[in-house]
């Protein structure tokens, strides 16, 4: 149960084209948000849709295939674990983040 501990699978769209940025280290990192979708009918029997954002950064390799085959719209699977973050902006003020590490990615629909 320990690999459970802290793991996010997320199905959805890829809301802008990723950011991709070669770092001076040689490594790679891309980033980009996906929308999910959720469909419920509420009490007046209306359908309504709930949309939810997530970031994602995935890095290496697989930052490379993100970069060369993932664009907006794009459908994909992500599975990876919940980062939490804090930084502070020039002007002082603190920032909070939350963000999906991803270290598996699965391609669906059309490309």
């Amino acid at each position: 149960m320990n690999a459970l501990k802290n793991k996010v699978q997320l199905i959805g769209n890829l809301g802008q084209d990723p950011e991709v940025v070669n770092l001076d280290s040689g490594s790679k990192v891309a980033k980009f948000s996906i929308a999910t979708n959720e469909s419920y009918k509420n009490s007046k029997g209306e359908k309504i849709t709930e949309t939810q954002w997530h970031n994602i950064v995935v890095w290496g390799k697989l930052a490379d295939v993100v970069e060369k085959f993932l664009s907006k719209g794009s459908e994909v699977a992500v599975e990876g674990k919940l980062i939490h973050r804090t930084y502070e902006t020039k002007e002082g003020e603190k920032r909070y983040v939350s963000e999906v590490k991803c270290n598996e990615l699965l391609m669906l629909g059309r490309q």
